[in-house]
């Protein structure tokens, strides 16, 4: 799983229609060779809320996340044979975004989902 994180609002902007279409073709090209199962951009943190658990209690706060740094903007799931195929993956993502979106900065983390052929150590198995 890839998650795009930059700050918001942005410095650079707005993402310019060009970004669009150059992750649209982006997305068909890693599509075609079986690696991108699902990918999407996210709506500003304003049209979100956060549900948390604290000390016992559950409260929903609505966006905007003001407090945050950066946030979340995108995300992919990726099927890939290695860390370092989807680490490569990432970087092209960057590639168009500072191709196509002059000034923008941010990150991709990338995080293994947990499955039966890699299960988190510390969990019950059912």
């Amino acid at each position: 799983m890839s998650f795009i994180r930059s700050e918001e609002p942005n410095p650079a902007g707005p993402p310019p229609p060009e970004l669009f279409a150059a992750v649209g073709e982006f997305a068909q090209e890693v599509g075609v060779s079986g690696a991108l199962v699902d990918m999407g951009g996210l709506l500003p943190s304003s049209a979100g809320a956060v549900v948390s658990l604290v000390d016992g209690r559950i409260n929903a706060v609505d966006g905007p996340f003001t407090e945050a740094k950066e946030l979340i903007g995108g995300y992919a799931v990726l099927e890939v044979r290695s860390r370092e195929e989807a680490v490569e993956l990432a970087r092209r993502l960057l590639l168009v975004h500072q191709r196509h979106w002059p000034g923008w900065q941010g990150s991709c983390e990338l995080r293994q989902l947990e499955d039966a052929d890699h299960p988190h150590p510390d969990l019950p198995r059912p």
